[in-house]
């Protein structure tokens, strides 16, 4: 049966609706979804295997039946492995019904279907009894119901709720228990993802500087953690205040609470600075010893950094103190993690709340629209300086003392610079109620509410009367649109050019005046696992699961690119990055599509895993902003990029097989287009190897 999906076009601005299989959904989450990339996580996978076959012996050695519960058993691997470790029979809990449906199939292929019972439930809602879904409690439990925070997949009401009802008293549990752990760091550049900073603009009246309202700088920011690969944070860009401090356990042996709690811990900073960021992780021991450990310590404080395990499924998390506060070396203080049912936060005190009472019960959240309006690289874009000079200088070449500037960008600064740098007029347009309040709050701020006209309403809807009967004389935007994902989504910016066509005045200059895709063929050091088939795993067959994300990325929105921020994912580039398509902003959109065909030369040895695509944006012929590749290491080809945007992979799934031996490819011929009606890019990637071309 097919139904229709309504889907709002981030490029042209409008909603669509599309025709999609009744089961679109779920082929969406299964192809972006981490079952690979877990599958692929040996460390992970060799551990749970150990603490499984520990479990069953200590519960062999008591002389009972080994009676298995896995909670989240996704493939099924866990529970296979705890059959092959002797357990006598295992219930498999999966809600996800193209999951479980999966995990039939492979418990079956893989010989275990009198062992395992596949039920398709969330694990809230199984009984126990003669007529239940188990006969009777379990008492080995095993779980992989984390994610990066540990607890924001539900566990600890998961797990509390199987204690009470679906295994016995002092059960095995594998893992056996987690502890959370936190180190107190300064560190301007992961401060500037969750503050505005002041901007200083020298300006023909001396210098003026733009400033945060009070509201944003004493605001908590955003609920939500950061997660994300903090191997790849250069050292240089933190200090660290605190040694690493174990703040919390959970044993899942026991009985859990879910209640919201705080823990605390003393101690005293290592050198003096301002404590602004809590960097965490955490670690499971699948045993009570404590022998089988799995951590997601980041290198320095990892116990064997050779052994470090790549994951993408669990990385590290940063969490923003609600204000930055001096520390002073060797003064104690304390630092406190508290935690509800879902969600973590730190906040720093000079005493354990048990002692002052200062609890904070309930998480913070942000008040003041800013953290609502900007993701934290979008923070991190207006805060760096170097860009935001880029944008200066572009517009004092641009900018005339009679300029009319028209500003089309989400909770844009370009509207406050146009005006500091000489512009008689300026309008801004917020199409959203949030940004318009923002926007509004920063203004005021700044004295400027009287100087800036705020148009709240879409661009297109866009009439004389809100222009006061002017012409406008300079069109300008980043471009940056909340709604966007892949990087050409911002082209958002050409329909809003075409929309005002007639509000222009004669030799309007709109800024930027081009745009341009590039692409580059890459190697990943270690990106292509989440799209690598995985065939066996620790000796299972799981062969069914790959071929069921193949089947999912044959859907339409799944064989296009997707957005990753390639800060985090080191690779090194195979070819010379190539400009395919361009778009000119001076023009209005075309009417037909807009085509380019070429070939990649690959020059360099190595798997080529896919290609990378990102934006450029020529803000005038002499000033271009990349949202891509910043720098090419000219002798490895190792790729630095911006660390602001996510940039778009498209991966080449035949040679995503690690099997691939290196040097194979010789070209890429792609295809691409850009089409003006729907605001899509489309493209396809066709590898050649040396055969081929009779090399």
């Amino acid at each position: 049966m097919k139904v229709f999906c309504g889907r709002a076009n981030p490029t042209t601005g409008s909603v669509e609706w599309l025709e999609e299989d009744e089961h679109y959904d779920y082929h969406q989450e299964i192809a972006r979804s981490s079952y690979a990339d877990m599958l692929h996580d040996r460390d992970r996978n060799m551990k749970y295997y150990q603490g499984i076959r520990a479990a069953v012996s200590r519960v062999k050695d008591r002389g009972q039946k080994a009676l298995v519960l896995d909670i989240g058993t996704g493939t099924g691997l866990l529970s296979m492995m705890a059959v092959t470790a002797g357990a006598d029979f295992c219930y498999a809990i999966e809600v996800f019904k193209p999951m479980a449906d999966a995990a039939v199939k492979i418990v079956e292929k893989n010989g275990f279907s009198d062992k395992i019972k596949v039920i398709n439930k969330h694990s809230t809602e199984v009984t126990v009894g003669p007529d239940g879904d188990m006969p009777c409690h379990a008492n080995i439990l095993i779980t992989e119901l984390f994610d990066t925070e540990l607890i924001g997949e539900g566990a600890l009401p998961s797990y509390e709720h199987a204690h009470r009802h679906l295994v016995q008293a002092n059960c095995e549990a594998v893992p056996h228990r987690a502890t959370v752990y936190a180190q107190l760091v300064e560190s301007r550049r992961m401060w500037s993802w969750n503050k505005l900073f002041p901007i200083r603009v020298q300006t023909s009246r001396g210098e003026q500087v733009i400033i945060p309202p009070l509201e944003l700088e004493r605001c908590p920011g955003a609920p939500s953690v950061c997660d994300i690969q903090l191997n790849q944070v250069s050292p240089a860009d933190f200090t660290i205040l605190s040694d690493v401090l174990p703040m919390f356990s959970v044993d899942f042996n026991k009985q859990v609470s879910s209640s919201a709690a705080c823990h605390s811990r003393q101690f005293e900073p290592l050198v003096s600075g301002q404590a602004q960021v809590v960097l965490s992780w955490w670690d499971i021991e699948m045993d009570p010893e404590g022998k089988i450990k799995c951590t997601m310590a980041p290198f320095w404080a990892h116990s064997n950094p050779e052994d470090l395990q790549w994951r993408d499924h669990w990385m590290q998390c940063v969490y923003f103190l609600p204000q930055e506060e001096p520390v002073v070396q060797g003064s104690a203080l304390c630092l406190v993690a508290h935690h509800d049912d879902y969600c973590v936060w730190y906040s720093l005190q000079k005493t354990s709340p048990e002692k002052n009472g200062r609890v904070h019960p309930v998480r913070p959240v942000c008040d003041c629209q800013a953290h609502l309006l900007w993701n934290r690289p979008r923070f991190g874009e207006i805060n760096d300086r170097n860009r935001t000079d880029q944008y200066i200088q572009a517009l004092r070449t641009v900018l005339k003392p009679d300029s009319v500037c028209l500003c089309v960008s989400d909770g844009s600064l370009l509207s406050m610079l146009a005006h500091h740098l000489g512009a008689e007029q300026v309008f801004t347009i917020e199409n959203s109620a949030a940004s318009h309040r923002l926007m509004k709050k920063i203004f005021k701020a700044n004295h400027l509410e009287d100087k800036i006209n705020i148009i709240e309403k879409r661009p297109e809807l866009l009439t004389p009367a809100d222009l006061e009967g002017k012409k406008v004389s300079l069109l300008l935007g980043e471009p940056f649109f909340t709604t966007s994902l892949l990087p050409w989504h911002n082209l958002y910016f050409w329909y809003v050019r075409t929309a005002v066509d007639q509000l222009l005045g004669p030799g309007a200059v709109v800024m930027p005046q081009a745009a341009s895709l590039h692409v580059v063929v890459v190697e990943f050091r270690d990106l292509w696992r989440i799209r690598s088939p995985c065939g066996d795993c620790e000796g299972f067959d799981v062969h069914i699961m790959d071929d069921m994300i193949k089947r999912a990325l044959d859907f339409r929105e799944s064989k296009e690119a997707e957005p990753h921020p390639l800060w985090e994912y080191p690779c090194h580039s195979l070819s010379e990055p190539q400009q395919i398509l361009t778009f000119d902003f001076r023009q209005p959109v075309p009417l037909q599509p807009v085509h380019a065909e070429g070939t990649i030369e690959l020059r360099r040895p190595g798997k080529s895993h896919g290609a990378v695509l990102w934006m450029e944006y020529h803000l005038t012929p002499d000033s271009t902003v990349s949202t891509g590749l910043l720098k090419l290491a000219e002798d490895k080809g190792d790729c630095c990029w911006n660390p602001h945007c996510k940039q778009a992979v498209y991966f080449f799934n035949t040679t995503l097989d690690p099997r691939v031996p290196l040097g194979g490819p010789q070209t890429v011929t792609y295809t691409v287009a850009f089409h003006p009606h729907t605001g899509d890019i489309t493209m396809d990637f066709t590898l050649s190897d040396a055969l081929d071309r009779g090399c």
